[in-house]
């Protein structure tokens, strides 16, 4: 193995252990919080977790034994399998994306309807939307044998080695890369940015507020005023940043796997097999960005956890003081005898 290669397979490494410890969390947080559970969002995180601890478990580690080495690990059977499972896994959790997106979009555009309009029953047909889409894709590509073992991404994904399918292949995947990447962008950035406008729409109604009551307040310590217009930027760039970190994070996880896909179907340009793992690596980085990015980072997951980490903590503070009163009482016992 070649430096390159090393460093590759450690990455690979990393991205799966943090990947594996951030999703069981957000499940974790799922599972033990019934406010989370009650929320209409949490079905559409918990779609994106399941997604994500999947594609951890069976599509990075064959990637990682395909950068070892450099062959197809296992028999054709479990790669088709895998291959199936990647496009499918990838294609939900981008939809997955988009359905939040709707969902804060609906919550925000429409504070005072949402209730009557994102109900359980309709994130229900959201998602059934979500896995027929993505079911589709992975069932054509399956049936006309288009997933196989990629070396240039030391992957099992979608892969036409019939030469005369060249075609109906470049079709195919220019079709799926439409209805999965760029619609998920599409309806990312629309949702997001109504979003923003509401949001600096608010700003400046509390900023008004603000500098009128400041005008009033003469007297004010010049310090409290300080903080009151430092608390006003921090206000208006909070929305800013978040909405940047959804549609970044998107955008620089996927598009490079799916813009190297696209070139790739160009038999004039040459790509790097570096350059493929890596594009896939930054694919992969989305299920270790995805927890931190829509849970762990909020409030209420960060209060759930912490609540979890508390009772084990605590659980374990109760038994070791069991045991110790325990084995007081004994060495009593045996100093009696």
């Amino acid at each position: 193995m070649s430096i390159w290669e090393v460093i590759l397979a450690f990455v690979v490494v990393v991205l799966m252990l943090v990947a594996l410890l951030a999703n069981v969390l957000v499940l974790m947080c799922f599972l033990y919080s019934a406010d989370i559970r009650k929320q209409v969002p949490g079905l559409f995180i918990l779609n994106l977790t399941f997604c994500n601890l999947l594609m951890t478990v069976s599509n990075m580690p064959l990637t990682l034994a395909g950068i070892i080495y450099k062959s197809q690990p296992g028999g054709d059977q479990i790669c088709h399998i895998v291959g199936f499972l990647e496009t499918f896994l990838t294609t939900n959790s981008m939809l997955s994306m988009a359905a939040l997106s709707i969902d804060r979009w609906i919550a925000v555009v429409f504070p005072l309807s949402y209730h009557s309009k994102m109900r359980y029953r309709d994130a229900a047909l959201i998602l059934s939307y979500t896995w027929l889409h993505s079911v589709s894709f992975p069932i054509a590509a399956a049936s006309l044998s288009w997933v196989g073992f990629h070396h240039l991404y030391a992957s099992c994904t979608l892969y036409n080695k019939r030469p005369e399918d060249r075609t109906q292949f470049v079709i195919f995947t220019g079709v799926f890369h439409t209805l999965s990447f760029l619609l998920s962008l599409i309806v990312l950035c629309f949702t997001y940015l109504k979003v923003l406008k509401v949001a600096r729409f608010h700003c400046k109604r509390i900023d008004v507020i603000t500098m009128q009551t400041l005008v009033l307040l003469v007297d004010i310590h010049p310090s409290v005023r300080e903080r009151c217009l430092e608390e006003q930027k921090r206000r208006r760039q909070r929305a800013t940043k978040k909405i940047s970190t959804f549609i970044g994070t998107f955008i620089l996880c996927f598009a490079p796997y799916v813009i190297t896909r696209l070139v790739e179907l160009s038999s004039v340009v040459h790509i790097n097999s570096h350059w493929g793992i890596i594009s896939k690596c930054l694919a992969y980085s989305k299920a270790v960005s995805d927890p931190f990015v829509y849970s762990l980072l909020r409030h209420q997951y960060k209060k759930t956890w912490k609540d979890i980490i508390n009772k084990v903590l605590k659980r374990s503070s109760i038994n070791s003081s069991a045991l110790t009163s325990e084995s007081h009482n004994q060495n009593i016992l045996q100093l009696n005898e």
